[in-house]
């Protein structure tokens, strides 16, 4: 498998939304159980050049996730710190806003992490957010990333709305 032409994909075209989420993979790896992937955006943008992304809904909760790929990790070979925000920041907008029913488009007003460990090569690196408080257009959250099981990084973040046109709406909203 060649990491840097890693598509999002699944097992099979033919496949109906009945089939079990196991059947899911992620380029050529096998998701991990009730994950799919993340279809949202297009294929050129933000999402898809740091993806490909994996998500998860379950009892009202939003986890997204990815396997860490060579073009994730820094010279060390560990997920470099940059990625690690950035899913935080990507897992803390895309849940909050689902798990508070929120339209419309939320940026980043600010975000704080403690890097808390290292997310290794190959490694499947999962974000669990919590929204703290959503008041006057203002979404405050807080997640915990870890990489295969271990905690690495703890973020906390504020979200305000923007204006949205319907296109943009569009390329937001979560595809099946």
């Amino acid at each position: 498998m060649n990491a840097s032409t890693t598509a999002l994909t699944t097992a099979s075209s033919a496949a109906s939304s009945a089939a079990p989420a196991a059947s899911a993979v992620l380029g050529e790896r096998p998701l991990p159980p009730g994950f799919r992937p993340l279809r949202i955006g297009s294929e050129t943008d933000f999402l898809a050049l740091t993806g490909p992304f994996a998500m998860k809904i379950a009892d009202g909760q939003l986890n997204l996730g990815f396997y860490v790929q060579p073009k994730h990790c820094n010279v060390a070979g560990i997920c470099h710190g940059g990625m690690l925000l950035t899913f935080a920041d990507i897992q803390m907008a895309i849940a909050g806003k689902h798990q508070e029913d929120l339209q419309g488009f939320h940026m980043t007003v600010s975000l704080t992490c403690d890097f808390l460990g290292a997310g290794k090569l190959g490694g499947w690196m999962e974000g669990r957010t919590e929204v703290v408080r959503n008041v006057d257009r203002t979404l405050f959250a807080q997640c915990i990333l870890t990489c295969d099981g271990e905690t690495v990084l703890r973020a906390s973040a504020v979200f305000r709305e923007g204006a949205a046109s319907p296109e943009m709406m569009e390329r937001m909203r979560l595809k099946s």
